[in-house]
């Protein structure tokens, strides 16, 4: 399926469209939904600059209306799963996304480790990512019995002014991963460590990776 470019992919949380458009631009037919206007308008001025046919529509994840549509969905870097602030939405999502997908058909998506917090400090490793002009999370703390980081992030919007967002994020271990996909009806799953901007099957998942990487096949 990785070069059948008559391959249907849904984006959930596409945001700005960064990889509806890399993969509209290699051939597939692409859906990005997201819930931010903003973000959807970017997308859609990106996309027509670079003169690429991608739909882009308005859509909350816990309620999408897809059912048996697509070869494969997506949802990579935190789009929309595990950002919920309950396990309970965090689930409305999961599920809705392994609804997206034919008989067949794939979901990958990436998530938060939840092995990385037992070995490592989250606080010490977000601000050792921070660079100039990101997004800076202040006020952060994780909660071992609930798997949850909280914090308060600070960043300036387009027009350079400054924005606060209070952040709650669920960690997840492989066994729930695994067993919550099994439960949804995914024959195969495999979980693997996510290096930024360098996803691989080849790359086991260990205490060293801050997220995991997903693929399970439905059916």
């Amino acid at each position: 399926m990785a070069h059948n470019r008559a391959t249907r992919i849904l984006d959930i949380g596409c945001g700005t469209g960064r990889h509806s458009i890399e993969l509209a631009s290699r051939g597939y037919t692409v859906v990005g939904v997201d819930l931010s206007d903003s973000q959807l308008h970017r997308a859609r001025e990106k996309a027509l600059a670079e003169n690429l046919q991608v739909t882009f529509l308005k859509h909350d994840a816990r309620k999408l209306p897809f059912s048996n549509e697509f070869d494969l969905v997506i949802m990579l870097c935190e789009g929309a799963f595990p950002l919920m602030e309950t396990d309970e939405m965090n689930f409305q999502i999961l599920r809705n996304a392994v609804r997206a997908p034919r008989e067949r058909g794939k979901l990958i998506f990436t998530t938060l480790n939840g092995l990385f917090p037992l070995f490592h400090s989250v606080k010490d490793f977000v601000a050792a990512g921070a660079t100039e002009g990101s997004a800076r999370p202040g006020d952060l703390s994780f909660d071992l019995m609930t798997f949850r980081e909280q914090s308060t992030t600070s960043f300036r919007d387009d027009l350079g002014n400054t924005k606060n967002l209070q952040c709650n994020e669920r960690y997840y271990v492989p066994s729930e991963i695994a067993w919550l996909l099994t439960s949804l009806g995914f024959g195969t799953i495999g979980i693997f460590g996510a290096k930024l901007g360098a996803f691989s099957r080849s790359d086991a998942l260990t205490t060293e990776d801050f997220e995991m990487l997903v693929v399970a096949v439905r059916g």
